[in-house]
């Protein structure tokens, strides 16, 4: 696999990295954004297969698990799969583009780990859990027992903030926005 560098972006549901991740990506024109496979279900008519994620069955997840084609994946949630395809990251990289990872915590230690000096990992962290519990309410899309479960997971994940090269606090967007353009072109300046 042809190397390149890899920015990671990981963070509790609900932190607002993908907001942060999308406005890199329209700022920065040398990146490369890569989509994760899954195999939850689409949320609303907005996600589109190829562009948001690659939305596979369990069946074709699990093929790829056994043909040794993805850096990394887990079991999210119950039946939920997430994973980084090495194609996709080759895809990016054939480009002549730094890849761009927006993914959990989890998934992105693991993405650190694999990239080694070539990866920027950045923990995005929100003020507080009730912040959190607002933003993900906001969304509409969270039942009691999911808001409790997502609540929860980013409680633990947020032990994890310490292994990450740099935190950015996702406060107030447009600071966060700023303070992320300056980390990532400066990594990609070196």
């Amino acid at each position: 696999m042809k190397q390149g560098k890899a920015i990671i972006f990981s963070a509790p549901s609900g932190s607002g990295k993908t907001s942060l991740v999308k406005h890199l990506i329209q700022t920065i024109p040398n990146l490369g954004f890569s989509i994760s496979a899954c195999t939850r279900d689409k949320r609303g008519r907005h996600e589109v297969h190829g562009k948001d994620y690659y939305f596979l069955s369990q069946e074709e997840f699990k093929q790829h698990i056994d043909n040794d084609d993805f850096i990394e994946w887990e079991e999210v949630y119950a039946g939920n799969f997430y994973g980084t395809l090495k194609e996709e990251i080759q895809r990016i990289w054939d480009l002549g583009k730094a890849v761009i990872f927006d993914v959990d915590v989890k998934g992105g230690l693991a993405l650190k780990k694999y990239f080694g000096e070539q990866a920027l990992a950045i923990f995005v962290k929100v003020p507080s859990l009730k912040v959190l519990a607002e933003r993900l309410n906001d969304r509409g899309t969270e039942s009691e027992e999911s808001l409790s479960r997502r609540l929860f997971k980013a409680e633990f994940e947020s032990k994890f903030e310490p292994q990450f090269d740099v935190t950015v606090v996702n406060d107030e967007f447009e600071k966060s926005c700023a303070e992320a353009e300056y980390l990532v072109n400066e990594f990609l300046a070196r």
